[in-house]
């Protein structure tokens, strides 16, 4: 974010109070969503909804590719064993056997294939929405000084457009020249019309979003087919999701195991032929497919899609599964005072003359000096003013001549040169030396006043006057900001789950301290510039820490870069857009706690789903090693531990197991582990409790039931 002095942008309080001949006078509202995006109204049933199941399912069939296949080792085995004992069942028709293998091991293929095919069905019909956002337009671009009308796919990146009132915004940019009401429901979800202005963080626009009012200018910043909407439909569908570096070392891990079984089962058969107990190809692919990690392997894209999905569903688009795999990892989050720490709108609550100074002077001048503040904070120092003292604005005469000084993010003041008086306000440090370049001092009492209203939380914001009688400091208002409600647990919560918070800030130190005090953050950054933020950032992943934070303006787009998990709001600048690897549809910079616990969730289930599939093997050793050489060594009998019927029901017991396990895990796939912030060593030990004794039982018991089932069968009992 930028720093709270350096970026005053919330239009719910700017007041129309200010006086015509102000500079950059407008009126806007203000995009306050709450969740409300398109995933947000997007209905969907339960994971077992017939509709769901049958929409995903020509889906699940396509995936039986084998190109398709071939990017999961572990389910492309289980492909390849289908089509083998298919074969062999085609060989022998009169064996029940091989064709029930066969059978099991196709529907064990499927299942895995329904599980991805139902978690990338949950975005379609969000991708179907956005694709109605999607139209084709006509731009108004601009060639000099004429217009000349184009299809919206010609425009190339750099051209000018023009859009007024009724009209669609042809493409991603950003604003000029004007400002505008647009309606971004087709992106948010959120009806209430958003200002978008030159100049300023508020000036991206989307290109299927339609401006309600006046007349702006746009720069256009994105090829055509590469516009936001055309990434977030490839980003909800899927289609763009790029396996995670953990995605990919967990892939290469199933792998490993599965040609070391692989290798187990192909050099079994001969130690078989040498006991006398030759094993049929049918038998070997049932123990391999049992052996392998098929679990897991079955629902890992299907757990990287969801991740995402549970993201979309909050309004957070994620360029790259990367981003969330590193939210889940980050142990340092840098947050912004204003609007995430504090509720943002910090309102001047009185003014504190110098002696020799009345108060009613100070206000006026505090006042005279904010005309040309166009942040909430100057126009509360305005409507103070008004309503405490009775001041008015002077006559458009009076001001004709006047000189604006502009607030801006380098001088952090504003003022007016008007009737042979200067007159100042803004940050201590900025306006104390203005005064001394003026030859003016400051009193001590000054400074006592602004540590005072510092210590206590608030903003001090020194005034000051030059006139005939030289530079002096007139005295300080007083603004006021509130930290948000339930801060302090919420950061107690992240630093029980090892995460270090700092508070980012343009205040000075004292301010900064006792609104971090009263916040419960573990440090701060005073006075920052965005330079001390990518300092920062750098410092801290020296140190081997991955860093998230928040921006929404251009000078947020290097540190939004460098960090390892940049959350850009969606109504900043492209700048900050492009540099972040998230984007928040909501401009909700408290979101980014939300996002640290999906990240969580995400890693945890993937975890949690591994050891179940590892352990749930064990128990398919008892009941198949029995099966195939308990006839020439009686003595394994005693590993029936289950008291399997038969040989050929033990087998087909554990392959049955083997694919309706994929298909029972599926919901905790896409719903994910539940996250509770607990110690790492806590948290192993719960895990291993639950998914790996879990994991460890389940199969025992659930084999012993289809065993009991199948037994009941004539023919095969």
């Amino acid at each position: 974010m930028s720093n709270d002095l350096a970026r005053y942008d919330d239009p719910a309080s700017l007041s129309t109070d200010v006086p015509p001949h102000a500079p950059g006078r407008h009126a806007s509202g203000q995009h306050a969503s709450a969740g409300a995006g398109p995933a947000a109204g997007r209905a969907g049933g339960g994971l077992f909804d017939p509709g769901q199941l049958l929409a995903s399912f020509p889906d699940a069939v396509r995936k039986l590719d084998p190109r398709l296949m071939a990017r999961s080792p572990v389910m492309f085995v289980v492909l390849v064993g289908s089509v083998l004992t298919t074969v062999f069942a085609v060989m022998d028709p009169g064996n029940w056997f091989g064709w029930a293998i066969a059978a099991w091991l196709w529907l064990t293929t499927l299942f895995a294939n329904l599980a991805e095919a139902v978690a990338e069905g949950r975005g379609k019909a969000q991708a179907d929405s956005l694709r109605k956002a999607r139209t084709g337009t006509v731009a108004r671009r601009l060639t000099g000084t004429d217009e000349e009308r184009v299809p919206g796919t010609d425009l190339r990146v750099g051209d000018l457009v023009v859009c007024e009132a009724g009209d669609i915004v042809p493409g991603d940019g950003d604003v000029v020249e004007g400002v505008a009401s647009v309606d971004e429901s087709a992106i948010t979800g959120e009806s209430a019309p958003v200002i978008r202005e030159s100049g300023g963080d508020r000036s991206a626009v989307t290109g299927g979003t339609k401006v309600l009012s006046d007349r702006i200018v746009i720069r256009i910043t994105t090829k055509p087919g590469e516009t936001f909407i055309d990434r977030m439909i490839g980003l909800v569908e899927g289609a763009a999701r790029q396996r995670t570096p953990n995605e990919i070392a967990l892939n290469i891990l199933l792998a490993s195991l599965t040609v070391v079984f692989l290798l187990a089962v192909v050099t079994l058969q001969p130690f078989a032929v040498h006991a006398g107990a030759e094993q049929s190809v049918i038998v070997l692919t049932a123990l391999l497919v049992c052996l392998i990690p098929t679990t897991i392997g079955a629902l890992l894209s299907a757990i990287g899609i969801a991740g995402m999905d549970r993201l979309v569903q909050r309004n957070v688009l994620a360029m790259s599964g990367r981003a969330v795999e590193a939210a889940g990892d980050v142990s340092t989050l840098l947050l912004d005072k204003t609007g995430t720490i504090t509720l943002g709108n910090r309102q001047a609550a009185g003014f504190t003359p110098v002696p020799g100074v009345t108060e009613a002077a100070l206000a006026d001048a505090a006042r005279l000096s904010s005309l040309a503040d166009e942040t909430p904070e100057g126009r509360s120092v305005v409507a103070l003013a008004r309503e405490r003292y009775g001041l008015r604005e002077q006559h458009e005469g009076d001001l004709a001549h006047a000189e604006w000084v502009v607030f801006t993010a380098r001088t952090r003041m504003s003022g007016v040169d008007v009737g042979g008086r200067s007159v100042r306000k803004g940050a201590s440090a900025s306006v104390t030396a203005w005064v001394r370049e003026r030859g003016g001092t400051v009193p001590p009492d000054a400074q006592v006043l602004t540590d005072r209203i510092a210590q206590a939380g608030g903003t001090p914001l020194l005034v000051a006057l030059e006139d005939a009688e030289g530079a002096r400091v007139l005295g300080v208002v007083h603004l006021k900001d509130v930290v948000k409600d339930g801060m302090r647990e919420r950061f107690e919560e992240l630093r029980r789950m090892g995460i270090r918070t700092v508070m980012i800030t343009g205040d000075n130190p004292l301010t900064a301290k006792a609104i971090a005090d009263e916040a419960g953050v573990d440090d701060f950054l005073a006075e920052a510039t965005p330079e001390d933020k990518m300092a920062l950032i750098k410092r801290e992943q020296a140190g081997g820490r991955l860093v998230a934070m928040t921006g929404d303006g251009t000078n947020d787009a290097p540190a939004l870069a460098q960090a390892d998990v940049g959350v850009a709001m969606n109504t900043g600048t492209s700048a900050a857009k492009e540099a972040g690897n998230m984007v928040d549809l909501d401009s909700d910079p408290t979101k980014l706690i939300e996002i640290v616990g999906i990240g969580k969730q995400l890693l945890i289930t993937r975890g949690a789903l591994t050891t179940f599939s590892i352990a749930n093997d064990v128990a398919k050793y008892f009941a198949i090693i029995p099966a195939m050489f308990a006839v020439v060594y009686p003595g394994l009998d005693k590993l029936n531990i289950m008291g399997l019927a038969s040989p050929e029901s033990a087998i087909l017991s554990a392959v049955v197991f083997n694919a309706l396990i994929i298909i029972a895990m599926v919901p905790l796939a896409l719903r994910g582990v539940r996250y509770r912030p607990m110690s790492a060593d806590r948290m192993l030990r719960r895990n291993l409790g639950l998914y790996g004794l879990g994991g460890l039982v389940a199969p025992f018991v659930g084999i012993k039931l289809i065993d009991l089932l199948i037994s009941t069968i004539p023919g095969i009992g």
